[in-house]
């Protein structure tokens, strides 16, 4: 924790607010989503079909839409991005706490998703053109602290809520972006985008985004990494499937625990990770071992023991081994995205990253729920384990390459 405070105190007063944002985005995120769909099928109602449709949009709605509030972060400055996707999600939640016919809940839900789209690549690439070259590892290092302590703090406020209602649920985490809005518009400084074309704005989102598409290392490198989200997202499935055959219904507890667990394990390694990375690793090479210990996560799952003792340590392990991999290739992450984009187009760049990340997660997701249907246990958890280790090979042969240490170049304001 000292260590974190210093860290946190080195960097000026804009980096420090997005920091202490995006715990508060978390932490009103992780309120309520964890929840809605019991309360969409058990509080209203609704039949399965709805609630797997309510919950599509929204995933929907924010994939979509990442590539889209990137540009316009670009087009018009990042803290108007920023205002607005806060601002959305407060009316979102608002709808939620209310809504009580599908039709409202879909609207209730694009929003939430449309908000998450807009403020996302916009608050990535304001801290990333605060700290500066020399220091966005570190940056995105104590943010991934803060990210990870709004999932871990999150679901525990949600849950003393609901002792009370839902609606409170709701209410809460809107009043938490609405309280966000209000000061990150008092506080966040204006830093406009540069004017880098008079001609009209949609040649110019053209010309971005051809630019963007023809940026080979760039399209290589989000392919590559695509596929640690795909293996970092299995914390909410495949290791809850897992939980079911062990406990059967009853695995609450145990899903609840493995969150915990993933959240805990981030949080006590990512600023250490970062740091040694940092002594001993080019950038790069940070990422593939993140990659090689994110496969390395499911090896203790793979002798599928009916055993619960051994199956909630193998649980346990994956959890805490996919944190460390991500913690501690993150940072390092994030920063060789601002290199490829050359620094310019930054939130555009990473919009178009989360959206290849987020059709990676949908796909990949698919696959494995049909690995699972197949009754082979030791199928998904190879299969995820070989991905991990093939992505790193690829991040490894673009690094040998040279493809991801790009020129130096003019370093761009925030945008």
């Amino acid at each position: 924790m000292r260590r974190l405070r210093a860290q946190v105190a080195s960097f000026d007063r804009p980096a420090r607010l997005l920091m202490v944002n995006q715990f508060a985005i978390n932490l009103g995120f992780y309120m309520l989503m964890p929840y809605l769909a019991d309360h969409l099928a058990h509080g209203l109602g609704l039949a399965a079909w709805a609630v797997g449709l309510v919950l599509g949009v929204r995933n929907l709605s924010q994939q979509g839409m990442f590539l889209v509030g990137g540009t316009l972060a670009d087009r018009y400055g990042c803290k108007p991005l920023i205002l607005a996707g806060c601002a959305l999600r407060t009316v979102a939640f608002g709808l939620l706490a209310v809504a009580g016919s599908l039709p409202v809940l879909i609207v209730a839900s694009a929003l939430t998703g449309l908000a998450g789209a807009l403020f996302n690549p916009a608050v990535r690439a304001y801290l990333a053109a605060e700290a500066g070259e020399e220091r966005r590892v570190e940056a995105f290092a104590a943010f991934n602290v803060f990210y990870q302590a709004g999932i871990l703090v999150g679901p525990l406020a949600g849950l003393a809520l609901l002792a009370w209602d839902f609606s409170l649920v709701c209410a809460v985490a809107a009043l938490i972006f609405g309280a966000l809005a209000i000061l990150q518009a008092r506080s966040l400084p204006t830093r406009p985008p540069a004017d880098r074309s008079a001609e009209p704005a949609w040649r110019a989102v053209a010309a971005d985004w051809r630019t963007i598409a023809a940026n080979r290392p760039f399209i290589l490198f989000a392919a590559a990494m695509s596929c640690s989200y795909l293996l970092a997202f299995q914390v909410y499935l495949a290791l809850p499937l897992r939980a079911r055959d062990l406990f059967g219904e009853r695995t609450g507890l145990v899903t609840g625990a493995i969150f915990a667990v993933s959240a805990l394990a981030a949080l006590s390694g990512q600023l250490k990770l970062t740091a040694w990375a940092k002594r001993h690793l080019p950038g790069p090479r940070a990422i593939v071992c993140g990659l090689m210990l994110m496969g390395a996560a499911f090896v203790p799952l793979l002798p599928g023991s009916s055993d619960t003792v051994l199956g909630v340590a193998a649980l346990t392990v994956c959890a805490a081994l996919l944190a460390w991999g991500g913690a501690l290739l993150y940072p390092f992450e994030m920063d060789t995205v601002v290199r490829l984009s050359g620094e310019r187009l930054v939130a555009t760049y990473y919009g178009a990253y989360n959206t290849a990340s987020g059709i990676a997660i949908s796909l990949g997701n698919l696959a494995v729920g049909a690995m699972f249907d197949t009754g082979i246990a030791w199928l998904p958890w190879a299969a995820l384990g070989m991905t991990g280790l093939v992505c790193a090979g690829l991040v490894a042969r673009l690094h040998g390459a040279g493809h991801l240490t790009p020129g130096p170049t003019a370093v761009a304001g925030p945008r």
